[in-house]
């Protein structure tokens, strides 16, 4: 015999249950749920973080930063490779102003 519709399965799905849950909850008991803050920001920095872990980590932002934004001048021509090498630039700065901040920080925890 054929059946048109398929078994039942065999136990709920807890995850769509509380999905389903928090939906009713949120429409017909507004006051059941407290209303989540809104968040200021994406990312977030560890207050914990160590200055050598911070230096680092800025460090290998900005490398990867040049090694794309190279990259990315060899595919633009005209003003396009233009902005691209000077934000280019802008990044060396950066690398060169954290290298020697690393090389302050190393002079310092050598002494």
């Amino acid at each position: 015999m054929f059946k048109v519709t398929p078994n039942p399965p065999n136990g709920p799905d807890l995850k769509l249950d509380q999905a389903a849950h928090r939906a009713i909850d949120h429409y017909l008991n507004p006051s059941a749920e407290p209303p989540l803050p809104p968040s200021t920001t994406l990312f977030s920095v560890a207050d914990d973080a160590s200055s050598e872990m911070l230096i680092a980590n800025s460090y290998e932002t900005f490398s990867s930063v040049n090694a794309l934004l190279l990259d990315l001048s060899d595919q633009l021509t005209g003003k396009q490779r233009d902005v691209a090498l000077a934000i280019h630039q802008l990044s060396e700065l950066g690398v060169l102003l954290v290298d020697k901040l690393m090389t302050r920080e190393g002079a310092v925890a050598g002494s």
